[in-house]
C-alpha cells in the first residue's frame, strides 16, 4: 500500500471531498443543479433558496454573521471552492477555505458530528500538505512555470 501514488490517492481525495461540498451546496440554491453521478441537470442561473435563509436564521444562528450574508458566504464556498478542488486549481488554498468551513460547522452548528467533520478535516489536511497530485491545473501550471 505504501507505493500507492499520490496522484490517485489526491484525486479519489479531490472528487471525494469536492462532492460533500458541492452537494451540501445545492441544497442551498434553486436555479443550477448539477449533479454528475445521477445525471441531473438544470442549468439556469443561481439564487439563495428561501430554506437556505431560515436554517441561518433559525438552526444556524451564527454569531457575528447576519443569516443572509452566512447563507450566501456558504453558497458560494460549497460552489467555488469544491470546483477549484475538483480541477486541481489553487488546491491548497481552496482546501484551506473548506476547511475554515468545517470549523465553522463543527464549533458552531453541529458540534455532535466531529467523527464527520474529522474525516473531512483529515482529506482537506491531506490536500494541503501533498498537493492535487500530477492530474490538476496546479500540476500543469508546477510544469511550465517552475519556481
Amino acid at each position: 500500500m505504501g507505493h500507492l501514488p499520490n496522484t490517485l490517492l489526491a484525486f479519489v481525495a479531490r472528487f471525494s471531498i469536492a462532492a460533500v461540498f458541492w452537494k451540501s451546496g445545492q441544497t442551498k440554491i434553486e436555479g443550477l443543479a448539477i449533479d454528475i453521478v445521477s445525471g441531473e441537470f438544470t442549468l439556469g442561473w443561481p439564487r439563495l433558496s428561501d430554506n437556505a435563509v431560515f436554517l441561518f436564521k433559525e438552526e444556524y444562528q451564527l454569531p457575528l454573521l447576519p443569516p443572509e450574508l452566512g447563507a450566501t458566504l456558504a453558497a458560494l464556498g460549497e460552489h467555488i471552492l469544491p470546483l477549484f478542488i475538483l480541477l486541481g486549481l489553487a488546491t491548497r488554498l481552496s482546501a484551506l477555505g473548506l476547511l475554515g468551513m468545517t470549523l465553522v460547522i463543527q464549533l458552531f452548528v453541529y458540534p455532535d458530528a466531529y467523527a464527520t467533520h474529522g474525516t473531512w478535516a483529515a482529506v482537506l489536511l491531506y490536500l494541503m500538505a501533498h498537493g492535487p497530485g500530477q492530474l490538476s491545473i496546479d500540476a500543469w501550471i508546477a510544469k511550465r512555470h517552475p519556481v
